[in-house]
């Protein structure tokens, strides 16, 4: 099969299985086993393709394109992804671009993210605040492994423990969380049935945090119509600055507040 008849029928698969971007999936999926850029698959559209099936089944069966892939971009590095974390989403950069703003002045903050997953927020963080003193914290020890994993791959430093919300009682600069918010998965997008469930499921998770955490910061995730109730907490809990953040879908997405 060609790159031309590979992507085509890939982009026909995909569409009938309901994924939301066909040809795009369809592309990175053929460049990836050929080992070339998305757009460097154009330069040869006669090359063969070979490799491909076992990759597009799992993506018509909506395991996420990252999982099949095995690795994903978040801001400026590339993080291995497989079902031990969450998928970074572009929504969490703006998490991390908004903790950068609140260190901006610090010298060498102490910064900690709870929940780090496969350490994309803690692992951006470093990469671009080298002097900062940041920690992750999570209570998969199979995430903390694939987090190891990324750190040691990118060769960044950063402090990975096992732990939960108590880490934030330590006192840090920065405290900076993506919690668990969604009440169910039931009628969401298949692909979350293979994302670990808890790093998904969870309620008043933030508030939690907000109310325990010791620190000059505090930045949090929040999901689709939550965020006016958890700035709300945050004055509530003495916070001041306290601001929302959409992301680049126009949904309010990051609550911030100073201490």
């Amino acid at each position: 099969m060609t790159v031309r008849e590979a992507i085509a029928d890939a982009e026909q698969r995909l569409a009938a299985a309901g994924v939301d971007t066909p040809r795009v999936d369809a592309e990175l999926l053929v460049a990836h086993v050929l080992g070339v850029s998305r757009t460097q698959l154009y330069a040869d559209l006669d090359r063969e393709v070979h490799g491909l099936e076992p990759l597009l089944v799992r993506r018509e069966h909506r395991e996420p394109l990252a999982y099949v892939l095995g690795d994903w971009g978040f801001r400026r590095l590339t993080l291995k992804t497989d079902a031990r974390a969450l998928v970074p989403r572009p929504e969490t950069e703006v998490v991390v671009e908004r903790a950068l703003a609140l260190l901006d002045g610090m010298q060498e903050p102490r910064v900690l993210d709870v929940g780090v997953g496969s350490g994309a927020i803690a692992l951006a963080l470093k990469d671009e605040r080298p002097d900062a003193h940041v920690t992750g914290v999570d209570e998969s020890e199979a995430a903390l492994a694939l987090a190891r994993e990324n750190a040691d791959r990118l060769g960044l430093d950063v402090d990975l423990r096992f732990g939960g919300f108590e880490a934030a009682e330590d006192g840090w600069d920065l405290v900076v969380s993506n919690p668990p918010y969604v009440d169910t998965l039931d009628g969401l997008q298949p692909e979350l049935r293979f994302e670990p469930e808890m790093a998904l499921v969870g309620s008043g998770l933030h508030e939690r945090l907000a109310e325990g955490a010791r620190t000059r910061a505090l930045v949090l995730e929040v999901g689709a119509g939550q965020a006016e109730q958890v700035a709300a907490v945050l004055e509530a809990l003495a916070y001041r600055n306290v601001r929302i953040t959409a992301d680049l879908s126009g949904i309010a997405r990051v609550v911030e507040g100073e201490r």
